[in-house]
């Protein structure tokens, strides 16, 4: 019985985990173990010695059960502190968060551009990017040998009989509008356009547009001239002014191009050259079903990459769209 007992207690104390001890109650204090089997042959001892050795026996076997459930005890404490360990959460310290990005610089100079001409009553009108030739080309007054119908200049969609291209301007937004707008239209439409340009510093083969577009009784260069005044005070400073230059567009007659006098231009105020506009073609109002005879209007139109890159010192359109968050995040929320 003290073998027994003492090779049970050895067992039990060298058990490292619960495993190992559920394996020392199974080979000591379970059926079939030293301890179970001398209990078992109580049978054999005599009547009168049944007490002597019954105390025994049971004083051993409650022994073992003490150093069992003593064993048990320290090791689920053990197991149950080193779990908690693993599991333990700092709540005081600081959350891991996902970085948060930047929302581009094109994007907010559109909205901004979009908030000027809301505000003076304008709307803001959208298009397809997929366009059908005639309203990108024959209906803006561009004939069929002009140099930007050449598929060196212009993204057509096969197949090219069904005369599907990737619009070049956001033009064909101003013809939507007239076709499907009561009069008087007073609209910007911004987006991206498609040309195959090279991709370098100063071009981008898919770039992005804000048009103007009024239609009304006795609309005038006036009202053109005072309108871009208006958007260059607002997004370059009080002091900025437009003048412009004659030029031709198929779109206007008589049409020009505009320069933007940039008071805080980096090294000194200068003019630069901004974007095109006029007077809207007869032609086009006739396509539209507008009589000109009783109708005018005017047209511009900017590149937003172009005004990002002078109005925040951008050197290289690419940074604009690599999308990489680093040029965006110089930015913040505005520019």
């Amino acid at each position: 019985m003290d073998a027994a007992v003492t090779a049970a207690l050895a067992a039990i104390a060298s058990a490292s985990d619960t495993a190992a001890l559920k394996a020392a109650r199974a080979a000591h204090a379970a059926e079939g173990s030293p301890l179970a089997k001398l209990n078992a042959r109580m049978r054999e001892v005599a009547p009168e010695h049944k007490a002597e050795f019954g105390k025994l026996i049971g004083q051993g076997r409650g022994r073992v059960a003490q150093a069992l459930a003593a064993r048990e005890a320290e090791l689920d404490a053990a197991e149950t502190a080193a779990r908690l360990e693993v599991e333990r959460v700092d709540i005081t310290a600081v959350a891991a968060r996902a970085k948060v990005g930047a929302r581009h610089p094109l994007t907010v100079l559109q909205e901004q551009i979009g908030d000027i001409f809301i505000g003076m009553g304008w709307e803001v009108a959208e298009g397809p990017e997929l366009e059908h030739e005639w309203y990108n080309f024959d209906a803006l007054n561009l004939d069929e040998d002009h140099p930007a119908r050449q598929m060196q200049d212009t993204f057509y969609v096969d197949p090219t009989a069904r005369h599907l291209v990737m619009r070049t301007q956001t033009s064909p937004v101003q013809m939507r509008s007239m076709l499907t707008r009561e009069l008087p239209i007073y609209i910007i439409s911004p987006g991206r356009v498609f040309r195959t340009d090279e991709y370098d510093a100063t071009h981008l083969p898919v770039f992005t547009q804000v048009e103007g577009l009024v239609v009304d009784r006795g609309i005038t260069m006036a009202h053109l001239k005072g309108t871009l005044d208006h958007l260059a005070r607002q997004l370059f400073g009080a002091e900025a002014k437009t003048r412009l230059r004659t030029n031709y567009f198929p779109f206007t007659e008589p049409s020009a191009e505009f320069d933007l006098w940039h008071p805080t231009f980096k090294g000194g105020a200068r003019w630069i050259e901004w974007g095109g506009c006029g007077m809207v073609n007869p032609n086009v109002l006739r396509a539209a079903g507008i009589d000109p005879e009783v109708y005018s209007g005017f047209a511009f139109g900017i590149g937003v990459e172009r005004a990002l890159m002078f109005r925040s010192d951008v050197q290289d359109m690419r940074d604009m769209a690599e999308g990489d968050v680093r040029f965006s995040e110089q930015f913040g929320m505005v520019v």
